[in-house]
């Protein structure tokens, strides 16, 4: 017997046609299969072609309804149980790949008699390929459950029926009414605390790279949770209902619904691309998702980033509301009747139980500036927890009146300029002002990178949130905890002449971004603005100016050029002209790593930082115009050297032989320390011709790498060859140096990191595991290397950006200095490598910067006569060859990866 007609009409879906087929078919599976592979190729071109996301998901769930319907009526079943939608099916919202979730009630325990049918029923909905998510009870048993679940009360809240007696559906909701369980203030509770967890996991932000569109902050869960209360406290069944009352007005009703359609587009056009239920904004998909909404690439940003700029302001808007919503709620409707603690500030402000509230409706009406007040209040009184949620509405609905009137009002300069001198957590304050619509409007520039994004996997964080991260970093500079993991950033803070200038750089250093051009330019011209706007000495301008044009300097000098060159360090003194400039510029150099991304600032990174700012702080000391003179470097090294060589009875005759074929170079780059344990490592060895150590001293290296010491005799290509043994035991070299000589003799140093960015603690397995690795690759005597065999990574093949090179004789170092940029990838040292093999270069050293997805190595090499290259052919030859073979082993990686 056939199924009676579904009760709603569906346009698109021709029920005569599907029973005619059903009825004439020995195979309903197929039928099945045909209608919803039609469907869904029917609602996928109404979302290509712009239809209403809402129509969308509701009309796809009125489909499965139909679908589920005649799945059903193919039994016969008893008239106590019926078919129940719940969660998120249960609210009639559907995307391609969501959970079917359902619900075969029973009013008593009947289910025995009908186990045949019930099988039989959810077999035939996976063969004909449903999502679903199924559970058979009788009513007492949801209740019983829902009465220790949180989330099962949750999901019968939306129960309906879709199958089967009305009846049941309404009889399961009496069970699960407010007033049987889970009352309000405890449905609440109990749900904010779960909302605390799920922000938990995503770290508390909705600037994460790879967004959870779901569970992340402002997400839907987000909006969900505000539903789901506001049911359990109003029993209403939509919030449109609640739009005209104290609890929500129309602008918030229009963030919430304008939110929840803009995530439900990203959501359903992610599922599309997925083919599956994924919930993360993964870097591939915000590519392609961008392209679907009609971004495109302009001069200033890509269009990738347009898109997420987009999505990082709706989130930010959404988690806004959700806070004041149940904050409202919290104190207006489940804590009304509970005592307070007023404490009276001033006329305009007061406390309410630690949080801050106006005295009365009209304070930012009659008092625009208690705009910026409210907020210098709370950065100097460490007791104020938050502010009220009224309060919250208030400033949103009053923001409007900053304006150029308003920061030009010298009352609100003051004010401003205070709250930069905040002792206690500024970077709470100015996340609120944010978060308010606040910053961004006295401050526009900052206003313009709120939500902004950079498509890499170096800046992990939107650039308003580095930004706030970077004072984060600075504040905490002066606290007791940051001595141990910021010692020389914490001396120096403590002793800063003005610390608000180092705030002031620290809000525009980034400001400039996304408008083109270079950023520390453009946002020094804003710096520039904002000290003359705000009476700053022409002294204290310039220097804030200074530090936003140069905050890149130290970082790059640090990590890119060789910071034991004597040139090197009296070259960036120059620039840093006095100790002040060098002292304010390492502390914001410190906050800007380590507010970029957590894994940029490791022990290797903080010793080049520190190193590069002892030695400047030397040659400022001995002064610009005095230089060190480089046999005497050489000759006091090797002395000092040789004393601690006669403490393992080791003579000067049989050192001066190994340093014999080693260059001056040597001596100057390296430590006494480092020199004399390397001595000695190659005089004691048993086979000289291949010796392999690791570093025992507490050099500044040691601290922040190991130190891999590597002594050839007679071999080829150790360059190569070692750095593909190295990546293959999964080690990252940070710094590779490279001594070589007349002779067949070279002498390499490699500074390496594990995959934690940590060095390996001296006498574990792994040196042993290194040692022996290295040593069966060097003492074979062919050309051959180690082939790679580690996997790229999936975040690294979201980028596939061309590779990118520079070459230029370096006057400092007398050699040829070469830039290679391209996507990170495994093995690409060991290529470069065997290049500079192939064409005759000598490789001198090599500085590795890995920022995110990329490389930005730098390689000093030169002809096999150490001389810089000359011939121009050889250097087009070298960059081609260089971008040539990274990106087709890139492209040849990220292909064998995928398939």
């Amino acid at each position: 017997m056939l199924a009676p007609h579904f009760e709603l009409p569906l346009v698109f879906f021709d029920q005569e046609k599907f029973r005619c087929n059903l009825a004439s078919s020995k195979s309903p599976v197929s039928i099945f299969k045909d209608a919803l592979a039609a469907a869904s190729g029917y609602f996928d071109t109404r979302f290509l072609e712009g239809a209403s996301i809402r129509s969308l998901v509701n009309d796809r769930a009125l489909f499965i309804d139909c679908i589920l319907h005649y799945a059903w009526h193919r039994h016969q079943w008893i008239d106590s149980c019926g078919l129940i939608a719940v969660g998120g099916y249960g609210r009639a919202e559907l995307h391609p790949h969501s959970d079917i979730d359902l619900l075969i009630l029973f009013e008593e325990d009947e289910v025995e008699s009908q186990a045949d049918n019930i099988e039989s029923f959810i077999m035939f909905l996976w063969d004909i390929g449903l999502e679903i998510g199924h559970s058979v009870r009788t009513i007492d048993q949801c209740t019983a459950l829902a009465e220790e679940d949180i989330t099962i009360v949750t999901n019968m809240m939306e129960c309906r029926t879709v199958a089967g007696p009305n009846q049941l559906a309404n009889e399961l909701k009496k069970a699960v009414s407010e007033d049987k369980i889970w009352p309000a203030k405890a449905f609440f509770e109990a749900k904010l605390n779960e909302q605390t967890q799920r922000h938990k996991k995503n770290n508390f932000t909705e600037y994460n790279l790879e967004p959870n569109i779901k569970n992340a902050p402002g997400g839907l869960r987000d909006i969900q949770t505000i539903t789901w209360v506001t049911k359990r406290i109003f029993g209403i069944e939509s919030l449109s209902e609640l739009e005209g009352r104290d609890f929500l007005n129309a602008r918030e009703l229009s963030v919430l619904t304008g939110g929840q359609e803009f995530l439900w587009k990203v959501r359903y056009g992610l599922h599309l691309l997925a083919g599956r239920a994924e919930e993360r904004l993964l870097f591939n998909y915000q590519t392609e998702l961008a392209e679907m909404f009609g971004y495109s690439n302009s001069e200033k940003r890509l269009a990738v980033e347009q898109f997420m700029h987009w999505y990082y302001r709706a989130v930010l808007s959404l988690r806004e509301l959700n806070e004041v919503l149940l904050q409202y709620l919290s104190e207006t409707i489940l804590h009304k009747d509970e005592t307070r603690n007023i404490v009276a500030i001033n006329e305009r402000f007061q406390l309410n139980d630690y949080f801050i509230e106006v005295t009365h409706a009209k304070v930012f009406e009659e008092s625009p500036s208690a705009l910026l007040e409210i907020f210098v209040l709370m950065g100097n009184d460490p007791k104020i927890e938050g502010v009220r949620a009224a309060t919250i509405r208030l400033i949103r609905e009053a923001r409007d009146i900053i304006d150029d009137d308003f920061r030009n009002t010298p009352l609100n300069i003051q004010l401003f300029q205070t709250l930069l001198r905040s002792p206690f957590d500024l970077f709470a304050v100015l996340t609120r002002m944010t978060r308010y619509g606040i910053l961004g409007r006295y401050l526009p520039e900052f206003g313009r990178i709120t939500g902004q994004m950079q498509h890499d996997l170096f800046h992990i964080y939107t650039v308003d949130a580095h930004t706030l991260l970077v004072i984060k970093f600075i504040h905490e500079f002066s606290s007791q905890a940051s001595q141990d993991k910021f010692p020389v950033a914490g001396y120096i803070y403590r002793h800063l002449r003005r610390p608000d200038l180092l705030i002031i750089a620290g809000l525009y250093h980034d400001i400039g971004k996304g408008r083109g051009g270079d950023h520390s330019v453009l946002g020094a011209k804003d710096a520039e603005e904002f000290c003359q706007h705000h009476g700053l000495s022409r002294r204290d301008s310039n220097l804030v100016i200074w530090l936003v044009e140069n905050h890149l300097k130290m970082s790059t000098v640090s990590q890119k050029e060789d910071i034991t060159d004597p040139d090197v360090i009296r070259n960036f003194a120059l620039e840093m002209g006095d100790q002040e400039h060098l002292d304010y510029l390492y502390a914001l150099t410190v906050a800007d790593m380590n507010a970029t991304n957590p894994s940029i600032w490791n022990n290797w990174r903080a010793s080049l930082m520190r190193q590069l700012y002892m030695e400047t702080k030397r040659q400022l000391r001995r002064g610009l115009e005095n230089t060190v003179d480089r046999q005497d470097i050489i000759d006091e090294t090797q002395q000092q050297a040789l004393f601690k060589l006669a403490d393992k009875r080791i003579t000067e005759e049989q050192a001066r032989k190994v340093w014999a074929d080693i260059n001056d170079d040597y001596f100057v780059r390296e430590t006494h320390l480092d020199i004399a344990w390397q001595t000695a490592a190659v005089v004691e060895a048993n086979y000289p011709d291949v010796v392999v150590s690791f570093s025992t001293t507490s050099s500044y290296h040691e601290e922040g790498a190991t130190q891999i010491f590597v002594r050839t005799v007679g071999r080829k290509n150790v360059f190569a060859r070692a750095a593909s043994t190295i990546d293959h035991l999964n080690l990252n070299i940070q710094e590779a140096r490279i001594y070589n000589s007349n002779s067949d003799i070279n002498v390499d140093h490699y500074y390496v990191l594990d995959q934690s960015g940590n060095a390996i603690e001296n006498g574990s397995n792994q040196l042993a595991r290194i040692e022996k690795a290295l040593l069966k690759e060097l003492v074979v005597t062919t050309d051959d290397s180690t082939s790679i065999q580690r996997r790229t990574p999936r975040q690294l093949k979201a980028f596939r950006s061309p590779t990118q090179t520079s070459i230029h004789n370096d006057l400092i170092s007398g050699q040829t200095l070469l830039e290679v940029i391209s996507p990170d990838r495994p093995g690409l040292l060991a290529r470069i490598g065997q290049i500079f093999i192939d064409l005759g270069i000598q490789l001198n050293s090599a500085r590795i910067s890995t920022l995110g997805e990329r490389v930005e190595d730098v390689f000093l090499i030169c002809d096999l006569d150490g001389q810089p290259l000359s011939d121009p052919a050889l250097c087009d030859q070298l960059q081609l060859e260089i971008r040539k073979q990274l990106d087709k082993q890139n492209q040849a990686q990220d292909a064998k990866a995928l398939g």
